[in-house]
Parts: C-alpha cells; sequence; structure tokens
C-alpha cells in the first residue's frame, strides 16, 4: 500500500524533499531544529500515513510533541498510533521501526521541558488548548 503524505501542503513538500534527497534536505528544518518522518497505520483506512515532526534524541529512543498547534484536538497522527503503536520512522537517512508510547508523569515532564527547550512554541500551543499536549516516546524495535 502506498504511504499517503500529510496533505498540509507545506509538510508535504518537506516530505518530499527529506525522501527524495535521502535524507540530506528536511532533516535540518531551521538551524538546529530536526525533524524526523513518522509513519503511522491510518486508524480507518488502515493506509501508511507519514508526516514530519520536530524530534529530540533520549537515550536510544526519540521525543517528538502532537501538539497539533494548539488545536483542541489531538493531530490524526497521534490518534493512529494510539490505536497502534507499531510505527515506522525516518532521521535522516536511517530508517527503522518503533513502538511509540506517549510519557506520563514525571518522565512527560523531564522530555516537555526537553522539547520546549528545542521549540519554545509548544508552550504557546498548550495555552492555547485545555487538552494536555501528548509528549511521544518512540522506542526502537
Amino acid at each position: 500500500m502506498a504511504v499517503v503524505d500529510s496533505p498540509v501542503g507545506w509538510v508535504n513538500e518537506h516530505i518530499r524533499n527529506y525522501v527524495e534527497s535521502g535524507g540530506t534536505q528536511g532533516h535540518e528544518w531551521r538551524s538546529g531544529v530536526y525533524t524526523l518522518l513518522l509513519t503511522t497505520t491510518g486508524r480507518k483506512s488502515g493506509q501508511p500515513r507519514r508526516t514530519a515532526l520536530i524530534y529530540q534524541p533520549h537515550g536510544d529512543a526519540y521525543v517528538v510533541v502532537a501538539s497539533n498547534g494548539g488545536a483542541p484536538d489531538h493531530p490524526a497522527w497521534y490518534k493512529n498510533l494510539a490505536d497502534n503503536p507499531a510505527v515506522d520512522v525516518r532521521v535522516g537517512a536511517d530508517e527503522f521501526t518503533a513502538t511509540a508510547r506517549t510519557a506520563t508523569g514525571d518522565e512527560r515532564a523531564a522530555l516537555w521541558k526537553l522539547m520546549n527547550e528545542v521549540w519554545p512554541d509548544y508552550e504557546g500551543y498548550q495555552e492555547k488548548t485545555d487538552r494536555e499536549i501528548p509528549v511521544v516516546v518512540l522506542d526502537r524495535t
């Protein structure tokens, strides 16, 4: 089944550049801010769905944030991995499978702080919404 990339125009273009360059373009998105490609399985369609996300390494894992820009609802990719935590990840040229899990408690607090150091806008996104923005850990399998 063919992978469906994000329908958001600039994200779709970012993904295309990332893939076509073998990860040499798009991995560093802005100075000091890096992105990975996350492929989840659509919870309704069963179709592989791919998006680009800011990340930080954490030990052998990678951390991403399901901010959806502070929207009232979780992003589709997060809903997909909540139903099926088996995901595919690409970091630069490195492609691997992972299991996604939502951080909780003290781990979430520490990882939220880590991610806000990379992308301070997350704090503003949290202020815009009543939901607790999930912090997701991608553990390589």
